[in-house]
């Protein structure tokens, strides 16, 4: 270099240590100048540019238009190309006249002239790639003037010293040259407009940090609109940014399913290598244990190509951050050393001070780059991972659909894809770790010599340990994981079946179960915690015992090692830096090992079975034909016996089919191997055309009843207009509070049985498809609107009339209409043919059709019924139906049982539906209970909203949280873990100031006498730290438990309690998020919050104490410091909280959309909306996404502030030691600057952890809201309980008897007085409104009274508890709800009753042969719903509960038979007879059912109208007498 730089007057030395170092003027040589220094600069740009000009490749925005501003650059560019070739060309002159210039002043303007003339070409490129603001060039041109800025002070004092400018030309150069770099760094730091054509363009809110500068990138200051925002007021949805197109889940979940869908492609093709044995070698086999096993997709695999470039770029931030971290210990020694030397120079320890700060800002900088992208890599992850399984669910098999029910699903999208968002932070701890631990080990050695290997020693011992633990709790999370999968999924059972537990008075049973597997959890987390006291133990202690045993043996081993303040500092800051690793090690282990289990249920859900796609051949069928089934043989899955035997049929273009058979048969099963819902064992299917499909239970969504019907197709006015008349959905416009923009509740709960299915069928007549599907679609209508739809859709003359039409049904009446019918018979068609050809044929039809029907020649029994409805000409004609599976029709009819033909003539020629019969005035019903939704109508506004939107609470979290969850964890152990930790900070202050005065003891004959004292005493008070730690943890960890354990209970008590309007008006979704994702935050997050918090608050009041004892001056920044600390945290606190509140509601939408999807999912399947459905799921993830992405970025915007602050403390720490040098001893500047050094972290952590306290106490303070909800009356009054055998008469009175929903609402039943005797058989009857579904809620107390009271046998009901009153009536739904568990809890959860009362009542409700035809019996395992059973099974399920109980009052609530005629009449006989001497009170929708009670209640507008027999009603020509007439009864 030397030679480069010449000799002679403007030759030099490339380095002079007396010029540049031992001076008090420091300089560095004109050599040095003009060579490293100039070309420093240029090789920063040579070497990043192939990066980044691929990167820039692969990243086109789009081109900016030229602007003065890029034109400025670019002139300031060539400008100084062109000042470095005139210094080129001024040399070249010289040489020519004969001078000899040093081979410097050639090389270095050629070298400096390319790099600007590069620079100003880079600045073009970047323009045309839509850069714009450039970190490569602004960092460039930085580097410029750092640069430049040593020769600019050198060539001033060389003049000043001189007298003379030796070099006038390169003088003036070198300065037009400076001001040029100053200028093209301003410049830089300016950004370019938005490029054209750029995505950002359209969005309406985008998110500034795509188009944030750089140094705004580098520092998040394009966060601090939003955090200014946040402080002035609470955060709304319409305040929050867009996501970055690339972070948005249609771009997210494309890419892992794509890497996904190769590996399954490379398993398969490596599983059919392994069936065919050309990849297996002999070797192979053996080493696999004598046969090769198929290879599993990897989920991992695909993970790691799906974001590993993230991962990437944020590892070489780590990379920089952590090689930094070891500058600021070896500033540290050079400080010392200037403490310890009186004559060096001043200098030396303000560049020390400056190069910390310096080093510290550049670590922060770092740091928070590589946070940005890891996080941002863990949102993607949790994207990817919630839109694969959500993909998935779509289109799992049945098989599978039994083993994971919904809840376990819900629990994959939100518990096991966050643990792998949690993990994403110490993922870099893998490689850095170790990285760390050997730098620290390195420089240790370089300290201390060989006495390091000790403490290196005692490390490694600690990893078996660690392994132990690690295990142990990989097993108890795995463990504690079912557990909770048990309880989401009994969770989610209960909330779908709440009122059907209320009226049967289960909820106790229930609430035993939950709280079971509550407590095997609770005992598996109490397990966990101990662990995770080990490990804190451990990661707390081991930095101070490695500390210890380092230098007790390097004091022990050779008398003449003194420990000074320069080793012992040093190796605390190295320690320090080493325990970092060590303390992210135990969240490192357990998140691995959640993570990994969570990683193998996620791997296996998405390698489980799909529906075959393929099994219904769509492409290519008969011409003529719409549907060919040829030797088809279904199943539900591969383990049960087929469904469906050697189906052969063909359904001819445009032809209307009705599918009939008794119950169990396989109707509905035939309609989903047409759907190719089931698994095809043999045979084919051909379908070709679009398909829509109206199921059994209908399944409306939870929006709009216009967004029900055209089910996301485009709105065509006069289409939707005919859907809407044909389906007779037109009145009910007329009383929906806004009319067909009326929000729908979950499962259609502000709709009636009928309403729902009508617009099911509705949507399907819009969709207009080729073929439609229907699955008993007449079953939940009444008589003549059954009519109304056959006509006006389904019939010859109806709006699907050239549509090809597939109809199960049990409705004699239409079966002549009918172009032919199939018969089924135990999963085989039995018969098939015209009506008329099946009668002739005399088969099982024929018979069936004959026995049911008075006059066997009659082919259109229907006609008969065409008698008088004279004041409703419109409905004439009514149609014959026992809707087999409706349900509206009762399952008991007491009438003689002399004429049980005559009987069946009566239900089949049921004229007219009371309740349809009033329709223009018909009000929203819900089953079981419908008149509560008959005022949820009134309470509706306006716009239709029904569902309450969750609140959002804003503002401060009230003190009374964080108070009542101190309370939970209980009082006593809240303050001995505070004086835990006081005391822990009084023991690290104590052994700081301990380890000082060793460093500055005096040496006798150069060696220090009291070692063995000052080891003993240091020793101490670590090992005292210890203990008070893990007791800490200890104590946390029984607390923890204790609070987790009564939030649950006393939520889970208060939800089991709560009112049924409270589940009617809140999604169930939002309820199971609360025991999902708040229990989960209250069990696993807070706990470990908030001893972070207790830590890094020690923490921060020790470092503080001790540099203030250390340099007193440091007082005097303490107060600006903290005010600036204060004004951040502030800003930072009040919008991250409000983020976090908003991040919480914004996930229940997205787990309530699944939820429903599942159940919906045959549906959407069926009409081909699998996209839409996931971009509705995707647009869901998304919001929430957009407040977690916001939410991270505040952490970020917070820790690059914070940190500066803590950056401050280190500078000042520094600079004051170095001003008070003389009076500070090296032992004190060395306390003092060790502790600054960590205190940075701290600092952050501990504001960190007060948000993510404040964030994750929403969870308590949630739960807290949804435990003080109003409940119902007390379960039992122990002073108030009804004699036993109570009620003995079945004796029922009102009583001036009123009620209404709730205050503020009209009376729906108005001071009700009469009085049914004991044994009495009923009828309730009366328009829609009357209140007879009202009178029932009553008796149940499911509604209170407002005045008046009921008396049951002389007693009054609203005295008793409510389990003592439900418990002593029976009811039969209207709607079969089982639940998940075995046929005998079902019956008798309890088990109050014998093995032979059970069968007996099986073979009462004639499920016997049934349950009897079981491998396991009673112990038969219903699967969730009771799917596994037909809806008519889980009716007669119901029926065999009602048979158990047997009490004296019985409750019909339009309790629907669902079961073919037949079964259905000895059902009849069968409740007759067992509930002959009980009182019966029956809600009837047609009148035939109750024409031979005792008396007929007739309700009008919530009054007794008329109370007496039929006979007398009918005779006295009142209301009664005017139904019956409409019906054909009289």
């Amino acid at each position: 270099m030397d030679t480069l730089c010449g000799s002679g007057e403007l030759g030099s030395k490339f380095w002079d240590s007396n010029l540049s170092v031992y001076t008090h003027n420091p300089d560095l040589t004109p050599c040095f100048q003009n060579s490293l220094l100039a070309w420093t600069p240029c090789f920063y740009l040579w070497a990043t540019l192939p990066c980044y000009l691929l990167y820039l490749r692969r990243h086109h925005r789009g081109y900016i238009i030229i602007s003065h501003l890029s034109r400025l650059k670019t002139a300031v560019g060539i400008l100084l190309w062109c000042v470095s070739w005139a210094d080129l060309f001024y040399s070249l002159h010289d040489l020519a006249h004969g001078q000899a210039p040093a081979p410097i002043f050639f090389v270095t303007p050629l070298v400096v002239g390319v790099t600007m003339l590069l620079a100003a070409l880079v600045i073009q490129y970047e323009r045309l790639q839509g850069v714009q603001s450039s970190g490569v060039l602004i960092i460039f041109w930085f580097l410029c003037v750092i640069c430049a800025i040593v020769p600019f002070r050198s060539k001033i004092l060389s003049a000043v010293a001189k007298g003379k400018i030796l070099d006038p030309f390169r003088f003036t150069t070198f300065y037009i040259y400076f001001a040029l770099v100053l200028s093209a760094f301003i410049l830089s730091c300016f950004r370019e407009k938005p490029p054209l054509f750029s995505p950002k363009n359209v969005d309406s809110n985008p998110c500034p940090e795509a188009d944030a500068g750089f140094f705004s990138r580098l520092t998040f200051w394009w966060f601090t609109k939003l955090a200014i925002l946040g402080y002035r007021r609470p955060l709304e949805e319409s305040d929050l940014w867009s996501l970055n197109k690339e972070d948005c889940s249609e771009v997210v979940v494309q890419r892992l399913l794509e890497a996904w869908k190769k590996q399954q492609k490379q398993a398969a093709r490596h599983r059919v290598a392994v069936a065919s044995g050309k990849t297996v070698s002999r070797e192979d086999e053996e080493l696999l244990g004598g046969r090769s096993r198929p290879r599993e997709p990897s989920f991992l695999k695909a993970l790691l190509v799906t974001f590993g470039p993230g991962f990437l770029i944020s590892s070489c931030f780590t990379l920089a951050q952590d090689l930094l971290s070891f500058v600021s210990p070896q500033l540290l020694s050079i400080l010392i050393r200037f403490i310890s030397n009186p004559t060096a120079p001043n200098w030396w320890g303000f560049l020390v001070a400056g190069l910390m700060f310096m080093c510290s800002v550049m670590q922060t900088l770092f740091l928070h780059q590589a946070n940005r992208y890891i996080f941002v890599m863990g949102l993607r992850l949790r994207t990817g991972i919630i839109g694969l399984i959500y993909r998935k669910a779509l289109v799992i098999s049945n098989s599978v659909r039994r083993e994971s029910t919904v809840g376990e699903i819900v629990n994959l999208m939100s518990v096991d894809a966050q643990h792998f968002m949690d993990l994403t932070p110490f993922l870099n701890l893998l490689w850095s770790g170790p990285l760390q631990t050997l730098l620290a080990i390195y420089f240790l050695w370089q300290n201390l010599g060989p006495s390091v290997l000790a403490g290196v020693a005692f490390m490694v011992l600690q990893i078996p340990l660690n392994a132990v633990v690690a295990t142990k709790t990989h097993a108890f999370q795995a463990k504690q994981m079912k557990f909770k999968d048990s309880r989401i999924r009994l969770m989610s059972e209960i909330l779908g079946g709440i009122k059907v537990l209320k009226l049967y008075a289960w909820e106790s049973s229930l609430l035993q179960q939950v709280e079971g597997i509550r407590q095997s959890e609770l005992r598996l987390l109490r397990l966990s915690a101990y662990l995770l006291a080990i490990f804190i133990f451990t990661w707390h202690c081991t930095p101070f015992l490695v500390t210890l045993i380092t230098l007790w043996v390097y004091v022990s081993v050779d008398p003449n090692n003194v420990l000074d303040a320069e080793k012992a500092f040093v190796a605390v800051s190295l320690f320090n830096i080493l325990k970092n690793p060590l303390n992210s090690l135990p969240s490192l282990i357990s998140g691995l090992t959640r993570t990994s289990v969570s990683l193998k249920r996620i791997q296996h859900f998405l390698s489980q079975d799909e529906l075959d796609s393929q099994c219904v051949e769509r492409k290519t069928i008969t011409p003529g034909h719409a549907v060919i089934i040829e030797n088809g043989t279904f199943t539900w899955a591969q383990d049960l016996s087929p469904t469906l035997h050697s189906l052969d049929f063909q359904v001819p273009k445009g032809a209307l089919v009705a599918v009939v058979g008794p119950v169990g048969c396989g109707k509905s099963s035939l309609v989903s191997s047409l759907l190719g819902e089931m698994e095809k064992l043999e045979g084919k299917v051909y379908m070709k055309g679009s398909v829509a499909y109206v199921p059994q239970q209908a399944w409306i969504q939870n929006c709009t009843l216009q967004e029900n019907v055209l089910f996301g197709r485009t709105l065509d006015p006069s289409r939707y207009q005919q859907a809407l008349e044909a389906c007779a959905l037109l009145a009910d416009l007329e009383v929906l509070p806004g009319r067909d923009k009326t929000e729908i509740g979950e499962k259609g709960i502000n709709l009636s049985g009928g309403q729902r299915q009508r617009v099911s069928l509705a949507r399907a007549v819009y969709s207009d498809a080729d073929i439609f599907l229907l699955d008993d679609p007449l079953s939940a209508v009444d008589s003549h609107v059954a009519k109304h739809i056959f006509d006006q859709v389904i019939g010859p003359e109806g709006v699907l009339a050239r549509k090809t039409r597939v109809l199960v049904t049990h409705n004699l009446s239409f079966l002549p209409q009918m172009d032919f019918i199939i018969v089924l018979a135990d999963g085989q068609v039995s018969e098939v043919g015209t009506y008329s050809a099946l009668l002739q044929r005399s088969g099982s039809f024929a018979n069936f059709i004959h026995n049911y029907t008075p006059d066997k020649g009659k082919e259109h029994p229907e006609e008969d019924s065409r008698t008088a409805a004279l004041d409703n000409p419109e409905d004439e004609e009514v149609p014959l139906t026992e809707d087999l599976l409706s349900n509206h029709a009762d399952l008991m009819d007491n009438e003689p049982v002399t004429n049980e033909v005559q009987k069946h003539l009566n239900r089949q020629l049921s004229a007219m539906s009371l309740d349809e019969e009033g329709q223009s005035r018909s009000l929203p019903l819900k089953p079981l209970g419908s008149a509560e939704k008959i005022v949820q109508a009134a309470e509706v506004e306006a716009n239709g909203t029904l569902i309450e939107e969750e609140k959002v609470e804003v503002g401060k979290v009230k003190l009374n949280v964080f108070w009542d969850y101190a309370k939970a964890v209980g009082l006593s152990i809240t303050l001995v873990i505070c004086l835990l930790y006081v005391g822990q900070s009084a023991a690290t202050i104590g052994a700081s100031i301990w380890l000082s005065a060793w460093t500055n003891e005096a040496m006798v004959d150069g060696r220090q006498n009291n070692t063995s004292h000052r080891l003993g005493v240091y020793a101490a008070l670590g090992i005292l730290q210890g203990i008070l730690v893990v007791s800490s943890s200890i104590v946390m960890a029984v607390g923890c438990t204790r609070a987790s354990r009564l939030l649950h209970q006393v939520l889970l008590h208060n939800k089991m309690r709560s009112p049924q309007s409270f589940f009617d008006t809140t999604p169930s979704g939002r309820i199971l998020n609360l025991f999902s994702k708040d229990i989960h935050v209250i069990d696993g997050v807070l706990g470990p919050t908030i001893l972070m918090l207790l830590s890094s608050f020690s923490t921060c009041v020790s470092t503080l104490v001790i540099i203030v004892i250390s340099t007193p001056l440091f007082t005097v920044v303490i107060l600006p410091l903290a005010a600036f600390y204060i004004f951040v945290q502030r800003f930072y606190v009040a919008t991250s909280r409000q983020l976090k509140r908003l991040d919480s509601v914004s996930r229940s939408p997205i787990y309530s959309h699944f939820s429903e999807t599942v159940t919906g999912s045959s549906v959407i399947r069926a009409y081909d909306r699998i996209q839409d459905f996931e971009a509705i799921s995707d647009a869901k993830v998304d919001n929430n996404l957009r407040h977690a992405y916001l939410s991270y970025f505040s952490n970020r915007w917070l820790g690059v502030r914070v940190e500066f602050v803590g950056n401050c403390v280190v500078f000042f720490a520094a600079l004051f030691a170095v001003i008070g040098r003389s009076s500070l001893s090296p032992g004190m500047v060395g306390l003092s600057v060790s502790y600054a050094l960590q205190v940075t972290f701290s600092l952050n952590l501990l504001i960190r952890m007060l948000s993510e306290l404040e964030s994750n106490i929403v969870a308590v303070e949630r739960v807290k809201e949804y435990s003080k909800t109003k409940t119902e009356a007390p379960w039992v009054i122990e002073g108030s309980r009804p004699p036993a055998g109570w009620p003995t008469q079945g004796e029922v009175e009102f009583r001036n008897y009123s009620v209404r929903y709730r205050p503020g609402l009209d009376l729906v039943l108005k001071n009700l007085s009469l009085h049914v005797c004991g044994g009495e058989k009923v009828g309730i009857v009366g328009r829609t409104g009357a209140g007879k579904s009202s009178m029932t809620l009553c008796l149940f107390r499911i509604l209170e009274a407002s005045e008046g009271e009921i008396l049951i046998d002389g007693l009054n009901i609203a005295d008793i508890g409510l389990h003592d009153l439900r418990s002593q009536l029976t009811i039969i739904p209207q709607e079969p709800i089982l639940f998940s568990g075995t046929l005998r809890k079902n019956l008798d959860p309890f088990g109050n009753y014998s093995e032979e009362d059970l069968w007996h009542a099986l073979k009462l409700s004639h499920l016997h042969t049934f349950v009897s035809s079981q491998p396991a019996g009673l112990d038969f395992e219903c699967s969730e719903g009771g799917e596994n059973l037909s809806v008519g099974q889980r009716q007669l399920v119901c029926l065999a509960r009602a048979l158990l109980r047997k009490s004296r009052i019985l409750i019909l609530d339009e309790a629907t038979a669902a079961v073919d005629l037949e079964t259905d009449d000895l059902i009849q006989a069968a409740i007759r007879t067992q509930f002959e001497n009980c009182t019966v009170l029956t809600i009837a929708h047609r009148l035939n059912t109750v024409m031979d009670h005792t008396r007929v209640l007739v309700l009008d507008k919530g009054t007794v109208a008329e109370f007496d027999s039929p006979a007398s009603l009918i005779a006295a020509r009142g209301i009664f007498y005017g139904m019956a007439r409409d019906a054909g009864l009289a």
